[in-house]
């Protein structure tokens, strides 16, 4: 016979000295949970013996108010699935105590916010986020990962895994990963660290909010990029910083104009090796200025290497804080885009005197990241499956992006102009003509098309008009069809 779970128990008070029957009162706490919504239809409610058993009552009383709120069809008896919330309830078109929503209209008094919390623009999910598919941008092949080898590393892992495990670990995350990113980075980015300079977090986002924690007071003027990424800047305005735009052009951030806007800044938040959005590398020229402007102001720099294994056009770019002599580099990488978002696994890599800060803020925010998932991360890299995946990735990614590229060539022609097509999981389009790239992107969603427009990408007016095309998640055979959907759109 099949064994159904029991419900989780519910809050409620038992009150002896209540001239109310026992049996009343869990009546009561029941239809009140109902009518307001805490317990919603179909949702499993605890055998009698286990409520009885939880609440220090004997099974009379229990067994009387659950046959009431079944009588007054608050309850249905199922087959095979025991006593759930009714999937229609009485009160429902006149309830007699006062909903959540209700309650909610009613209240009274300040309610205050964080002002950072204000200057956030509001969380609204535009319809371009709401699907998966042509252009969506940050999906990767999910279908080409190899999901028996993951599946054996989280298998073996588990076997191994003894009381300890269930303990918290190191607030910075498993010296086996560590050791491991350590050796990585050292060989395919050129960075100079050591396992003990990695901190592991849940993505860059993470890594950004620890670094902006530790480094930076309110007021903190920031060089961001002009375009830049939406997340990062929202980050920094929640950790009081004041953004200065630095535009970017084909060369990366212009060195010289962020000097001139804010010579004190206190930091630089770059993605040098594949700017976003405009997929642009920065100069080596470029590189030099940024590092000699650091150490000559005492400012920070923040280097965001999202997805600097994929590379198509040359040899890979190495890291900017590879080039650092003066240890003014703070790196921060993720694994969402090699290998799935999901993942939630990134890490940052802090100079030497600034680990034991990283650390405090660190174990403040959220003590240690899972264990589990690190251990079976660092298996996946050290016997050598990462590496072979994006060599495999690569190929695949390059064949797609191409597609892409020839694609638009064709049936785009003048209406648009490529930038970054050389490295990366996306390029972006210009527009030519006097599209709002807004106004498409809300049709194209109507087609599975997901386009994200440029304009937000920028702060302040001087935003252009164009679309981040995403190719990861996209069959290449399919690209050519999604982009005459997108051309018709367009005229």
């Amino acid at each position: 016979m099949k064994r159904v779970a029991s419900g989780i128990l519910p809050v409620i008070a038992i009150n002896r000295k209540s001239r109310k029957t026992l049996h009343r009162q869990i009546y009561d706490s029941y239809r009140t949970a109902i009518v307001e919504g805490s317990l919603r239809p179909g949702q499993r409610i605890p055998s009698s013996r286990m409520l009885a058993s939880e609440s220090g009552v004997s099974r009379f009383p229990v067994l009387n108010a659950y046959g009431q709120l079944l009588a007054e069809g608050y309850f249905e008896s199922r087959v095979g699935a025991g006593t759930v919330v009714s999937s229609t309830i009485p009160d429902q078109l006149a309830p007699s105590v006062p909903t959540r929503a209700q309650s909610a209209a009613t209240r009274t008094g300040p309610r205050s916010l964080a002002r950072w919390c204000s200057l956030l623009p509001r969380a609204e999910r535009p319809p371009w986020l709401l699907g998966s598919g042509a252009f969506s941008v940050g999906q990767v092949a999910f279908d080409e990962f190899p999901l028996q080898i993951w599946s054996s590393l989280v298998a073996r892992n588990c076997r191994k895994m003894g009381a300890k495990t269930f303990h918290y670990g190191d607030p910075v995350g498993s010296i086996a990963l560590r050791e491991t990113i350590a050796a990585y980075l050292r060989t395919a980015r050129s960075l100079r660290c050591e396992a003990e300079q990695v901190i592991i977090v849940s993505g860059s986002q993470q890594a950004l909010d620890v670094t902006a924690r530790a480094l930076f007071d309110p007021g903190s003027r920031i060089w961001v990029e002009q375009p830049g990424y939406r997340l990062s800047r929202d980050t920094l305005i929640l950790a009081g910083c004041r953004l200065v735009p630095v535009p970017v052009d084909d060369e990366g951030m212009e060195v010289a104009a962020g000097i001139r806007r804010s010579p004190k800044a206190r930091a630089a938040l770059v993605t040098p090796s594949h700017q976003f959005p405009l997929g642009v590398t920065m100069s080596a020229t470029r590189r030099l200025q940024l590092l000699d402007w650091a150490q000559s102001s005492g400012a920070w720099i923040i280097e965001d290497d999202y997805d600097s294994e994929y590379r198509y056009g040359n040899n890979p770019i190495a890291s900017l804080q590879g080039l650092d002599a003066n240890a003014r580099v703070i790196y921060l990488g993720t694994f969402s885009k090699v290998l799935f978002p999901s993942l939630r696994m990134g890490y940052v890599v802090v100079p030497t005197d600034l680990v034991d800060r990283f650390i405090a803020v660190r174990r403040a925010m959220d003590i240690t990241p899972p264990s589990l998932s690190q251990e079976v991360l660092a298996d996946f890299i050290a016997e050598g499956h990462f590496a072979r995946h994006i060599r495999r990735m690569r190929l695949l990614y390059r064949d797609r992006r191409k597609a892409l590229v020839e694609s638009i060539g064709k049936e785009l022609g003048s209406l648009v102009r490529i930038v970054g097509s050389d490295a990366g999981l996306y390029l972006t389009i210009m527009l030519e003509d006097g599209n709002r790239d807004h106004e498409v992107a809300e049709r194209a969603a109507g087609q599975n098309l997901w386009t994200w427009p440029l304009s937000p990408s920028y702060l302040g007016d001087a935003a252009r008009q164009g679309f981040i095309l995403g190719f990861g998640g996209t069959a290449a055979a399919e690209i050519p069809r999604a982009v005459r959907k997108l051309r018709n759109l367009l005229r």
